[in-house]
Formats: structure tokens, sequence, C-alpha cells
């Protein structure tokens, strides 16, 4: 029974990796036409990630998910719009900051600025840098599900808020410093990613479910919007501060 649920869950994500697999090989064959380096590492690293795919996933179902819809459901029942409001701050602000893709652009983008001579390109000031970074955009990841509860809360229509957020990206665009411009940008991608995603999800789902006149369906999603927009103005100013 356990070895069948496994070899299904192998399967299945197998499965969601074979559109890359065929990709890279048909462009090794048919378009480099040069066999892949270090084929044996290749394919040891192919069947790592395949298994780590299907431990991720399962471990959203199991855990991430029903923790958070568990935790948005119980707070609302409790009633308080602080300890709501502060539960999504703390969590858009956590999640984000352990945020293993945002950790490697924000030490990648540091580099980048020593080299160019942005910044002081001493260990210490790289690492301020990537630090300070990292901060902005977890304070507005954190802001932005704030915002987003508070959206669910009241009924705000989300088209008004993105299109207004969005309005702010493209003035700020105008008067940002051009070597932050694309690491803002970046920002708002890498922020959504493997953690911070499925706890928001969970979130905003739980927390439509335990409101009256609320829609899972309509309401619950869309905090993963505003944790997208958000990061890019706040890195956006960060750059104004740092190489204004």
């Amino acid at each position: 029974m356990i070895t069948s649920i496994i070899l299904k869950k192998l399967k299945s994500a197998f499965t969601d990796l074979l559109p890359i697999i065929l990709v890279i090989a048909f462009f090794q064959i048919f378009v480099l036409k040069q066999p892949l380096p270090q084929m044996g590492e290749v394919l040891f690293g192919a069947l790592l990630v395949v298994a780590g795919l299907t431990l991720f996933v399962q471990g959203l179902e199991m855990g991430l998910f029903p923790i958070g819809e568990a935790m948005a459901q119980a707070l609302a029942r409790k009633g308080s719009l602080f300890w709501l409001l502060s539960f999504a701050f703390a969590l858009g602000f956590s999640t984000t900051v352990a945020e293993p893709a945002l950790i490697a652009v924000a030490s990648e983008a540091a580099k980048i600025a020593g080299q160019g001579g942005l910044i002081d390109p001493s260990p210490e000031s790289l690492k301020q840098y990537a630090f300070g970074l990292r901060m902005s955009v977890a304070f507005s990841v954190g802001l932005a599900i704030l915002i987003g509860v508070m959206r669910i809360i009241r009924g705000w229509p989300i088209h008004y808020l993105i299109i207004g957020g969005y309005v702010i990206v493209m003035l700020m665009t105008i008067i940002a410093p051009k070597e932050i411009i694309g690491i803002a940008y970046d920002a708002g991608g890498v922020t959504t990613s493997t953690i911070t995603v499925p706890l928001v999800a969970a979130l905003g789902v739980g927390l439509a479910s335990s409101i009256r006149g609320r829609s899972p369906l309509v309401d619950g999603f869309g905090l993963i919007a505003f944790a997208s927009l958000l990061p890019m103005i706040f890195v956006m100013g960060y750059g104004l501060i740092i190489f204004g």
C-alpha cells in the first residue's frame, strides 16, 4: 500500500518534470548535437530532483496547507482583527526572509553592485547590502499580506488595488536609479516561491472560508499578487536611499 502510494507520487513528479527533460534533450541532441557532459551526474541529479519534488509536494499537502488554513480559521473565529493582521504580517515577513530564491538573488545583486563600484566591495559592505535588500523585500511582503487580508475582510475589489499598485510601480520606475530597477522587478518574482506561496495561499483560502459572505474562490486568492507587487515598490525605494 505504502509502496504503491510512493510510486504514484514519484510518477506524478516525473510527469511534471518531463516537459523540461524533453526540451533539454531536444536542444542538446538535435540543435547542439552534443552529448550531455557528465551524463552520470546529470541523471543522478535528475533523480534527486524527482525525489525532492515528490517529498516537497507531499509536505505541502500534509503540513503547510493544513496549518495555514487552520490558523487563519482559528484567528477569524477568535474575532481579533489585531491578532489576525499581526499574524498576516508576521507570516509574510518570516516566509520571505526564509526564501532560498531571495537569499540567492540578494547575494548575487550585492556582488554585482560591488563589482560595478556602486557600493564598497568589502565582504562586510556586500553582506549589509544583501541583508538590507532582503529586509526591504520581507517587510514589503508582510505589508502586502496584511493589505490582502484587509481586502478579504472588507470585501475590497482586487482590481482597483492591483491597478493602483502597478501605477505606482511605473511612476517609481521613472525616478528610481537604473541600477536597482531590474533587481526590483526580479524581487517581485523570487518572493513568491516555494515557502511563501503555499502558506499565503492557505491563509487566504482559510480566512475566506471562515468569514460569512466571502467566497474562497473569489476572495481567497489574490494574496500572492500583492506579495509580488509591493516588493518592486519597496526595492526601488531602497535603491533611491542607497544610490540616490
